[in-house]
């Protein structure tokens, strides 16, 4: 799935939630604390992590492509 910047970067907890893998905050918060999403590769715990162009994020299953 691509994601869309509609800005510079968006925000891990922000992806996640835009593109439906999570209902809110709080879950985006306790999925990332939890160690579930991946940002290229790598673990992720950081909720406000900005994410660019080309990054890539998983959870779930699910892949997110970040496209400018």
């Amino acid at each position: 799935m691509e994601l869309k910047l509609r800005d510079d970067f968006i925000k891990l907890g922000q992806a996640l939630k835009a593109a439906g893998l999570v209902d809110s905050g709080v879950d985006a918060k306790i999925v990332i604390q939890d160690g579930e999403v991946t940002v290229n590769g790598e673990v992720e715990m950081r909720r406000g992590k900005k994410l660019y162009p080309g990054d890539v994020v998983e959870f779930d299953g699910e892949t997110i492509e970040i496209v400018g």
